[in-house]
């Protein structure tokens, strides 16, 4: 399931700026200059994540984020030049998750971005479908079973904790520290650094066609894992 965040920001070049910056992470990313725009792509798509500009050429972000709420608890971080506390302030008391100031770092944008999206992980599995299909896979939440072209491949519950994490969070590169904290929560089952490393190339051996090649599940130097289907 791709990721989508609708990106409400009338400043045209930090728009591109940041649509880029998500695309290259691999999100998909709805883009709207105004609330008029918003709405349309609200109504059409199912939308994981707002990036709501406070002031706008129709309206105000912060209207767009009570609208919201009335029917949804979706995440929802603002950008805004205005690092008054007051509107920090009613920007959080209005149901918004995180309140970005311009100007801002894009990698400091995007660590709050994964921080909102990784806080709100038990309501985006929820929504998760009970089958999850990439590349000839098919795994099957409720029964925590997998399919490969039709064959089923036995998994131990630590190989399906990572499979159904990176299949729910295709083209996002997880660090080592994202990885433990959602498939070994408590901790106790992680014995040293190599755990995740070992648990990777386990999974591999299974779902790969070549392990020593991997072309689904590939190693981000420097930065952790990628699901690439």
């Amino acid at each position: 399931m791709s990721i989508r965040i609708l990106l409400v920001e009338d400043d045209e070049p930090l728009h591109r700026g940041i649509q880029f910056t998500l695309q290259q992470e691999g999100f998909h990313v709805l883009s709207a200059y105004n609330l008029k725009d918003a709405r349309a792509l609200v109504a059409d798509n199912e939308v994981h994540l707002f990036l709501l500009d406070v002031q706008l050429p129709d309206g105000s972000g912060f209207d767009f984020c009570t609208e919201i709420r009335k029917r949804a608890d979706t995440p929802i971080i603002f950008l805004t030049a205005s690092d008054q506390e007051f509107d920090i302030v009613r920007g959080l008391d209005l149901g918004g998750d995180d309140y970005i100031t311009k100007p801002f770092r894009l990698r400091e944008f995007l660590s709050r971005v994964h921080a909102v999206l990784r806080r709100r992980a038990p309501i985006a599995r929820d929504a998760v479908k009970n089958h999850l299909n990439a590349g000839g896979l098919s795994l099957n939440i409720n029964e925590m079973r997998l399919e490969k072209e039709g064959l089923e491949v036995p998994l131990s519950m630590t190989e399906f904790r990572l499979l159904s994490l990176f299949m729910t969070h295709p083209r996002v590169v997880l660090s080592k520290d994202q990885i433990i904290q959602q498939v070994w929560p408590d901790g106790t089952e992680v014995l040293d650094d190599n755990t995740v490393a070992v648990n990777i190339r386990r999974l591999r051996e299974k779902i790969e066609n070549d392990p020593q090649t991997p072309q689904m599940l590939v190693t981000v130097r420097g930065a952790g894992y990628r699901w690439n289907v």
